[in-house]
């Protein structure tokens, strides 16, 4: 479909700029607080180093104040500038969750369809849990543990210089290693990231077809189908965790050996008098410091390296343009001639495998016309179409004789109420699947359930638990049968000229079939009604009948008329592939 972005594919840095932009107040006390907390850090083995130097002397009581008043204040001002970061982060979280959502139900129906139901949920809750860890120690607290590392370099230097070479030359070979390791960690998080949408992807496949796996016994095979992927996520995850396990180790090793060199020569140094005692043990504190910024930067970097893969998920998404016509027309409310839809010369493929080939036809502005044919004619497709699911390759659609691409979307399909094969219904209450896009206050409680009586589902939703307010998930669900007439309530609901319906009957008995052909007919007295059927009921009630084979229109006109005219409609009727209605 040709679509178009309603705004710029946020990049990486910008994405986390928008997520942040609201709270200037909040980031610079968290700034504010965590150079305070630093401050007091750096400058706590400075007060020990003093103290040591002033003992048996008459006042030591300032240095001991000191000492206490840098540990308490360095400690609080850590905490809130930790709250107030969690607190920031869960805030950008919930935006951008809300983001992705409204995003995606924006997408082409197409790049929903490839991305997957379970890589999209994977993006709010895995990636979304990733990112987290990103903005906890990304704008921050690595910035402020450089700082901290660099301060208490700084600091040794002017304790003993000679001393913090030694201390330099043992971290630099835990830093190289670091380095080599990070540069493997981000090609795994990748694959971690995108094994997590797959088995999520998969799993969900298969909660939405347990019916299907329990009848079948198949819930050894699907499980061991699962068991694999989640097999190789495993995999994946464990060889991330074989990289990530090596920074703590690598850190404390080179602690260790500055450890080692740093008392070895200190006390060396100490003996000949080249350093003194308070010196020293300020330097030994120092060090000791040094490795918690040095950890905070190696788990930092880790963190930073898994979140980066999920900002670029995200950010990838984000680039996918929103459904939207290239020509946003204003809304007309001028009178249309012509045919309610005209097929001409369409052509449409998935990929390189053609659907579609070179299909004309028309639906008047009133009355009732069937598309039928075999599974896999094309006639699924030919609906989607109208809608603009998906756009033509070849030809062109008229909705009231304007060409469907100069139609604003908003607008197109506002003039279509569609029935799709499904009979979907979203995870909400009774009220709101009806007014689906209108809002709850559109219809009062009586034209709903008014409705809801004419399609023969009102004595159903009486027994629910909370009538229209019940909602459907869970326990409290429809049967396919019911959910169609919800559809078909929903559907009758609107004031649309053009009523698509696909495969409305397949799941109602010979009743309520009869009631479904009776609203039909009303709509029909002053709508454009297209139906893919396969009923022969329906298709003898049809004033149009549209006969598709392998994406080709093979004959049109009346039940009688293609009887006599088109072999292959004789050949579904005769063939009993048009089922007449009996109920098994």
């Amino acid at each position: 479909m040709p679509t178009q972005r309603t705004d710029r594919p946020p990049e990486g840095g910008r994405l986390l700029r928008e997520l942040a932009a609201g709270h200037p107040l909040t980031i610079t006390a968290i700034a504010v607080l965590a150079l305070l907390s630093t401050a007091g850090t750096l400058a706590l083995p400075w007060a020990v180093g003093r103290l040591i130097a002033d003992l048996g002397r008459a006042d030591t009581g300032r240095w001991t104040l000191m000492l206490i008043v840098l540990g308490l204040g360095s400690a609080a001002a850590n905490a809130v500038a930790t709250f107030l970061l969690s607190r920031l982060g869960q805030r950008m979280i919930l935006r951008l969750r809300v983001r992705t959502m409204g995003h995606v139900l924006r997408l082409p129906v197409s790049d929903v369809r490839r991305e997957g139901s379970g890589s999209l949920v994977s993006r709010i809750t895995a990636d979304t849990g990733r990112l987290k860890k990103l903005i906890d120690v990304g704008p921050i607290q690595l910035p402020i543990a450089g700082l901290t590392a660099v301060g208490t370099l700084v600091i040794m230097g002017f304790l003993d210089w000679l001393l913090l070479v030694v201390t330099v030359a043992a971290f630099l070979v835990a830093i190289g290693l670091i380095f080599l390791v990070v540069k493997r960690l981000r090609n795994s998080y990748t694959a971690v990231q995108e094994s997590t949408g797959l088995l999520a992807q998969r799993f969900s496949a298969a909660v939405e077809a347990v019916k299907v796996i329990k009848a079948y016994r198949a819930e050894k095979n699907v499980t061991d189908d699962l068991a694999g992927h989640a097999e190789r996520l495993a995999d994946r995850e464990i060889g991330a965790a074989k990289m990530e396990a090596l920074m703590t180790p690598v850190v404390t090793l080179g602690q260790q050996i500055a450890l080692v060199a740093v008392v070895t020569g200190g006390g060396a140094r100490l003996v000949a008098g080249d350093l003194g005692l308070a010196d020293f043990v300020a330097f030994l504190l120092y060090l000791l410091q040094l490795t918690a910024p040095f950890m905070m930067i190696a788990s930092g970097v880790t963190a930073l390296k898994m979140g980066v893969v999920a900002r670029d998920r995200f950010t990838g998404l984000f680039a996918m343009p929103q459904e939207n016509g290239p020509r946003d027309l204003p809304a007309t409310d001028e009178d249309h001639t012509g045919p309610a839809v005209r097929f001409d010369q369409v052509r449409f493929a998935y990929g390189s495998e053609p659907v579609l080939r070179d299909v004309s036809f028309e639906v008047p502005q009133r009355g009732l016309t069937a598309v039928v044919g075999l599974s896999g004619a094309g006639k699924t497709t030919a609906m989607e179409l109208i809608e603009r699911f998906a756009d033509v390759d070849g030809g062109s659609i008229r909705l009231l004789g304007r060409d469907l691409r100069e139609w604003p979307l908003g607008e197109l399909r506002s003039r279509v109420a569609y029935v799709d094969q499904g009979s979907s219904s979203v995870q909400d209450s009774v009220r709101r699947n009806l007014t689906l896009g209108r809002g709850e206050s559109a219809f009062s409680d009586g034209e709903l359930m008014s409705v809801l009586q004419r399609v023969g589902l009102a004595e159903e939703i009486r027994r629910t638990p909370d009538g229209l307010d019940t909602v459907l998930a869970g326990d409290v669900d429809l049967s396919g049968g019911q959910r169609q007439r919800l559809a078909i309530a929903r559907a009758m609901l609107t004031d649309a000229p053009l009523v698509l319906l696909d495969e409305p009957s397949s799941h109602l008995d010979s009743i309520n079939e009869q009631k479904l052909r009776d609203l039909v007919d009303e709509l029909a007295e002053n709508r454009a009604v297209l139906v893919v059927a396969h009923r022969i009921s329906t298709i003898r009630h049809a004033a149009h009948v549209v006969v598709m084979d392998s994406g080709l229109v093979v004959g049109q006109g009346s039940h009688d008329d293609l009887m006599n005219d088109c072999p292959s409609y004789a050949e579904l009727v005769h063939g009993q592939m048009l089922s007449t209605g009996a109920r098994r």
